[in-house]
């Protein structure tokens, strides 16, 4: 799901960088559910092992591989990859400990919606597009993982929700966020919805599609219904499969954006 209108472009800081993210392909939408739920399995693995350790190697790991990331002048595969991961697992982290204060999931999600929606607003009226093919600025990436880091943690209050708060389990909210994935994907295919809309809604569903598989596969029958694998399990087959496809990736260089006229 890309852009193909254009508008008038508006400045914005620094424009010598090339294309930061990636291009939109199958590929792409297979890492990133992929990532969502390794850092689902990781964050929990960590919390359950050393509560601390697992805090600071969120904040840590997403520090460093945010700086690899902001460091490039273009996107690259592995690194770029690697913060999506971070985000993936301090998202986690940021989502479940605001309920750990005793917010419910429903407070939370609201609580992210409201700020992905703000971030939204704030990054179109600043720069007049929020097309993944207009980050070639500085601000502009950090309005992109400033996004991204609130969609991750507003997809994980929102699979809580549906698979603990609702008691739905985690096969059914799979079901609902698999149908609900589908929707953007249908609108921008068949009736013409905007495909920078169809883009970041399937975006932020990801996250609790990518985290209640996590969960299925890893969480015991008598929590949500899951198979029991294993958190650490799941995390680390997950990690295995994405730096296959990520190296994959280095080396064909198929999702590397080919310059575009600016979109909205």
């Amino acid at each position: 799901m890309t852009s193909t209108s254009t508008v008038t472009p508006v400045a914005s800081g620094s424009t010598d960088l090339a294309a930061k993210v990636p291009a939109i392909t199958v590929l792409f939408w297979v890492v990133k559910t992929l990532t969502t739920g390794m850092g689902e399995a990781l964050s929990d693995f960590l919390a359950s092992t050393n509560l601390v350790a697992a805090i600071a190697i969120g904040v840590l790991g997403l520090a460093a591989a945010l700086w690899l990331q902001l460091r490039t002048r273009r996107y690259t595969a592995p690194v770029y990859w690697l913060a999506v991961a971070m985000v993936a697992v301090f998202g986690t982290m940021a989502a479940d400990g605001v309920h750990l204060v005793g917010l419910p999931y429903a407070v939370t999600t609201v609580f992210y919606l409201l700020v992905v929606g703000a971030l939204f607003f704030w990054w179109h009226r600043s720069e007049g597009t929020l097309s993944i093919h207009s980050i070639t600025t500085r601000r502009r990436e950090l309005f992109y993982w400033a996004t991204v880091l609130a969609s991750f943690a507003l997809g994980t209050a929102a699979g809580d929700l549906t698979a603990d708060q609702l008691e739905l389990g985690y096969l059914p909210s799979v079901a609902i966020f698999a149908v609900a994935i589908a929707v953007p994907a249908i609108g921008w295919r068949f009736f013409r919805l905007n495909p920078v809309v169809a883009f970041w809604v399937a975006y932020v569903l990801t996250r609790p599609l990518g985290a209640s598989i996590a969960d299925w596969l890893g969480k015991p029958a008598s929590h949500g219904g899951g198979l029991g694998f294993g958190d650490g399990p799941v995390a680390g087959v997950a990690a295995l499969l994405i730096a296959a496809l990520v190296a994959w990736l280095a080396v064909r260089r198929t999702d590397v954006q080919a310059p575009v006229p600016e979109t909205v």
